[in-house]
């Protein structure tokens, strides 16, 4: 049985990984849906509405370590509590593809509320990604006693970019989940 619960996560989301770029600040494709923690109660249904693709704009591909960060282009990981219990933080997770080895990004945990019964928004920028790829995102949450427990579904975030002189891709169009908070 689990140590804490987290109850009522509301919205957890990469944002679909919303941009962070000096070019966008448009809302990327496909947000997650929240998961209920075991002990919490059941997250409310989100309902989904299609948004018009957008088309990927051409830019550079690869290491952006040599840039400022604020610079970079960024995949920005976010997620509302309703309340918390006994909650000491979360970690963030990526890996290049949905079923792969997941690497941990997060140096020190994001400070959670501990117990608290008020509504806390968290988030994390991620800004070390090639603009050119596609990543794979979940957020762990860890009790004030240890326990560590999959907080989040594991959620995709697209490319912000393609190459140069590339072929634009096919777009499927996204969905857009209302934040319930």
């Amino acid at each position: 049985m689990r140590q804490f619960a987290l109850t009522a996560l509301i919205a957890a989301a990469l944002c679909a990984c919303s941009p962070s770029t000096p070019e966008s600040h448009a809302p990327a494709a496909t947000p997650a849906p929240a998961s209920a923690p075991a002990q919490a109660m059941p997250a409310p249904k989100l309902a989904k509405a299609a948004v018009p693709a957008k088309e990927i704009p051409e830019g550079e591909c690869g290491d952006q370590g040599k840039l400022a960060p604020e610079q970079r282009v960024a995949n920005t990981a976010r997620w509302t509590t309703a309340s918390e219990q006994d909650n000491f933080g979360f970690d963030v997770y990526r890996s290049d593809t949905e079923k792969g080895e997941f690497k941990k990004l997060t140096k020190d945990p994001i400070v959670g509320a501990g117990t608290s019964d008020e509504t806390h928004k968290y988030e994390y920028r991620d800004d070390s990604v090639d603009p050119c790829r596609e990543y794979w995102y979940y957020v762990e949450g860890i009790s004030t006693s240890g326990t560590r427990e999959k907080f989040t579904p594991t959620f995709r975030a697209p490319p912000k970019r393609r190459a140069v002189g590339s072929a634009a891709p096919a777009v499927t169009p996204a969905v857009d989940a209302p934040d319930k908070t």
